[in-house]
């Protein structure tokens, strides 16, 4: 999480700090989803962020549960860290949607042009995509921050 937020106070990219650390971005994001690193890839990434390797590295190695003078992310930044995830997700699926539509149109007047199926994938689809825009864009929340606390209490009187 200390790779990501220091990134993210520079305002850069994944895909900038990546480029300009020498490494992949597939290797940065698993980096800054808590996968051990090399030490050769924390120094160039604490290189290119201006920090000490030592903070990188003592980031790596603690718990995630303990408290250190490494920053971490405020509730606030958490939080807005998992909307713009989930915004980008839904960004995601709608591309694929269009994508995927366009094409099978494509297909089905072609082979098809008669028979418009290619209506009821863009209805099923639809709806699936439709309930992931109203989940991310909190029209109706179903599962909200009560509701988690109701569930992790139910399942702590279990055990």
């Amino acid at each position: 999480m200390i790779v990501r937020k220091l990134r993210l106070e520079k305002g850069l990219s994944q895909e900038q700090l990546a480029h300009m650390a020498g490494v992949s971005t597939r290797t940065l994001q698993r980096i800054e989803r808590g996968a051990k690193a090399s030490p050769e890839t924390l120094k160039c990434i604490a290189s290119v962020l201006e920090t000490d390797f030592g903070n990188l590295i003592k980031g790596q190695n603690m718990p995630t549960d303990t408290h250190s003078a490494l920053p971490e992310l405020s509730s606030n930044e958490q939080k807005a860290m998992e909307y713009v995830r989930d915004l980008k997700s839904f960004y995601m699926h709608a591309l694929q949607y269009l994508v995927v539509m366009i094409a099978l149109t494509i297909v089905n007047l072609l082979t098809s042009p008669g028979y418009l199926w290619v209506l009821w994938v863009a209805f099923g689809w639809g709806i699936g995509l439709l309930s992931h825009g109203l989940s991310v864009f909190e029209v109706i929340n179903l599962f909200d921050d009560k509701w988690e606390r109701r569930q992790i209490q139910k399942q702590m009187r279990r055990r």
